[in-house]
């Protein structure tokens, strides 16, 4: 079974009223609520990253998905279980990686968690953010006629995991192996873009998410819970030239994972960077080259990112 094969067995058990976005909108408490775990050998390679780049990482992957809710962070929680070759300077230097991204995104507050042994680095954050002031979003949300929107680069984070296990790799130079290393060991949450659509006036019912395990996996999670046929031009996706010198590059920026952009549909386009538009009908259509193909959420189910495999 997949992981969305056991999110289907939890709804069916405790109910589906909070589960299937990536937050949980608690509307009578007025905040949504996201965690997410890391575990060394499937999410992160400890000679891979330094401390401080994975206490950030932690923080980020889930500061994204309140983002994606449309909420403001607020605050964090972090379970941290370590082995014994653990020592202190790695704990200050992932908690210092930990509070300078939380900083960073509106002055979110680590307020608590909990620390064990295990015989392998695991992190478990809880991120809460409030809804005060924004109108929520939600993947079930994506209106027919919406334009659909994108922030971030895509495909860069997956060749900077090919740098890291050097795999597949064109000829860079040591700052171009070290821009795409950095960029998918401290992932940058997209704020801003969050803030505009969930603060907008007039705005109708959207649909939004971030694309942490591909930019592909996001708009077919969207156009199954909405419904709906997401169209988008290829082209028009922001991916960097270095992304460009791997081979079959296109693979990586709709499905490599980890960019942890945002996807997401709107009414008003004005400012934002437009890929494709919502039509009747179901699945994700690819416009590359005048050429056209539409992929079920199947197709796009066998080319799905995977984090390390043991």
């Amino acid at each position: 079974m997949r992981e969305k094969d056991f999110i289907e067995t939890i709804k069916s058990v405790v109910g589906e009223k909070y589960i299937g976005d990536d937050c949980a909108y608690l509307k009578d408490l007025g905040i949504t609520v996201t965690q997410d775990n890391l575990v060394e050998g499937v999410h992160f390679l400890r000679e891979k990253i330094f401390a401080y780049q994975l206490g950030w990482k932690s923080v980020a992957v889930n500061i994204s998905d309140i983002c994606a809710s449309a909420a403001v962070p607020k605050y964090l929680t972090i379970g941290l279980s370590i082995p014994d070759d653990v020592d202190g300077e790695f704990i200050k230097q992932f908690y210092e990686g930990a509070k300078n991204m939380a900083s960073s995104a509106n002055g979110a507050k680590i307020v608590g968690g909990d620390i064990t042994k295990s015989d392998r680095i695991t992190v478990s954050v809880t991120a809460i953010g409030s809804t005060k002031g924004r109108k929520i979003s939600s993947r079930s949300h994506a209106k027919v006629g919406q334009k659909i929107v994108i922030a971030g680069e895509h495909g860069t984070s997956a060749a900077g995991l090919r740098v890291l296990i050097g795999k597949d790799l064109p000829k860079l130079s040591r700052s171009e192996k070290d821009y795409l290393v950095n960029f998918h060991n401290m992932p940058k949450p997209k704020l801003k873009f969050s803030e505009y659509l969930a603060t907008r006036k007039g705005q109708s019912d959207y649909a939004m998410m971030d694309t942490s395990d591909g930019l592909a996996d996001a708009l077919s999670q969207i156009s199954k819970a909405s419904g709906v046929l997401m169209e988008i031009d290829f082209d028009k996706i922001p991916v960097t030239p270095l992304v460009k010198k791997f081979e079959n590059y296109e693979d990586l920026v709709l499905y490599g994972g980890e960019d942890y952009g945002i996807i997401a549909t709107t009414d008003f386009a004005d400012d934002l960077h437009v890929i494709g538009e919502v039509r009747e009908g179901e699945g994700v259509k690819i416009i590359r080259n005048s050429q056209a193909e539409i992929f079920t959420s199947e197709d796009i189910e066998k080319k799905i990112f995977q984090h390390f495999k043991e």
